[in-house]
């Protein structure tokens, strides 16, 4: 299966995250914040990268933007997980190089079913 980076502020969002992945036989790395997230992205190779938009000391866009210019992460997928829904911030996401959108609260199938679209 495949190896996840999942980032969220929110401990119980990761929490939920992990669960759901892990329960799918992926491996999942966690963390706080897309700092935390590029610090071990630096260091690690992924599959997959799940990231949230608004966090404290680097927002999901910000990460995303930071990994595609990373040779490793040219074009590994993306996948924003978030509260946010409306066009723009969606529009944002595309222009950063997210690879797709779900908006929480997420629905475990449908996550799975995504992840499992964008990896082929």
């Amino acid at each position: 299966m495949a190896n996840i980076l999942a980032v969220d502020d929110s401990a119980s969002m990761r929490q939920m995250v992990s669960f759901t992945l892990k329960a799918a036989g992926h491996t999942v790395t966690d963390a706080a914040d897309g700092k935390q997230a590029l610090d071990i992205a630096k260091t690690k190779s992924f599959d997959l990268v799940l990231t949230d938009v608004n966090m404290p000391v680097m927002d999901g866009l910000t990460l995303t933007r930071e990994l595609r210019a990373l040779p490793a992460f040219k074009f590994t997928p993306v996948l924003v997980l978030t509260t946010e829904a409306g066009m723009d911030k969606k529009q944002e996401g595309r222009a950063a190089g997210a690879t797709g959108w779900l908006v929480k609260p997420f629905n475990p199938d449908q996550l799975l079913a995504t992840i499992k679209k964008v990896l082929g």
